[in-house]
């Protein structure tokens, strides 16, 4: 079990959308290291623990806190520790991987170190002449690695991740699950959210089931075989359709 103090925690989060209902108390704890991924179908609260964690969204009632800080009131503060991958990584396609790192470092007042950002971009398998080819060209997997760099050299304490295997061929989802396995093992808590019950077996510390705004169980993947994953999330997912 992890001791140290959680980097991402939620206390009785909620979002309301008037009377709809997309969390409901969400309580949930990612420590330094741990990857966590919440599975459900589409409208299970996924995206909109991601959104409330990254400030774009107000709470109902409860809190995120990001390292301490809560989001609700130092949402600028609590992004400095963050980093965001969605689903489809947005860079400028007409420039390169190397001028996309350079801007987006700008931006949260970093300086790129070219060591330091090859460093990186070899540990994430990035390609190595890419980086100096226009983003436009790349696959989907190239730019969710070059996603993951940018929130890498901002030293990120926490990554948050949307969706990022959604897509992928199955060369390019192993090589990210590595690649992310490889990431949490350096320190960083990484929140992911996912239809993919296999890959999150392949990737997670635990696994968080949610339909309908609920997190409906907390699962020890590592416990489990993948057979017996899905006819835990099936037998959880008939329950709330009867």
């Amino acid at each position: 079990m992890n001791t140290q103090p959680p980097v991402l925690q939620t206390t009785g989060l909620t979002k309301r959308f008037g009377a709809a209902v997309a969390l409901d108390s969400l309580d949930l704890e990612v420590a330094p290291g741990e990857t966590v991924c919440l599975l459900g179908a589409n409208g299970a609260g996924k995206t909109t623990t991601i959104n409330l964690f990254l400030g774009f969204l107000e709470p109902s009632a409860g809190a995120a806190l990001v390292d301490g800080v809560e989001v609700a009131r130092d949402p600028a503060a609590a992004r400095r520790k963050l980093g965001y991958v969605a689903e489809v990584v947005a860079l400028y396609p007409t420039l390169t991987g190397a001028e996309n790192l350079d801007f987006f470092a700008q931006l949260a007042s970093e300086r790129v170190d070219v060591a330091s950002r090859d460093a990186i971009l070899t540990r994430l398998r990035f390609p190595e002449r890419a980086i100096d080819k226009p983003a436009g060209t790349y696959s989907k997997g190239m730019r969710q690695k070059l996603g993951l760099a940018i929130a890498l050299m901002k030293q990120a304490k926490a990554i948050l991740l949307d969706e990022p295997l959604s897509g992928l061929d199955p060369a390019a989802a192993n090589d990210l699950v590595a690649v992310l396995r490889e990431t949490a093992a350096g320190g960083t808590a990484l929140l992911i959210s996912t239809h993919d019950i296999f890959r999150a077996k392949d990737v997670s510390t635990r696994i968080g089931i949610m339909r309908h705004g609920r997190l409906l169980a907390m699962i020890d993947p590592a416990t489990l075989s993948a057979s017996e994953l899905e006819a835990i999330y099936l037998t959880h997912m008939a329950e709330r359709a009867v």
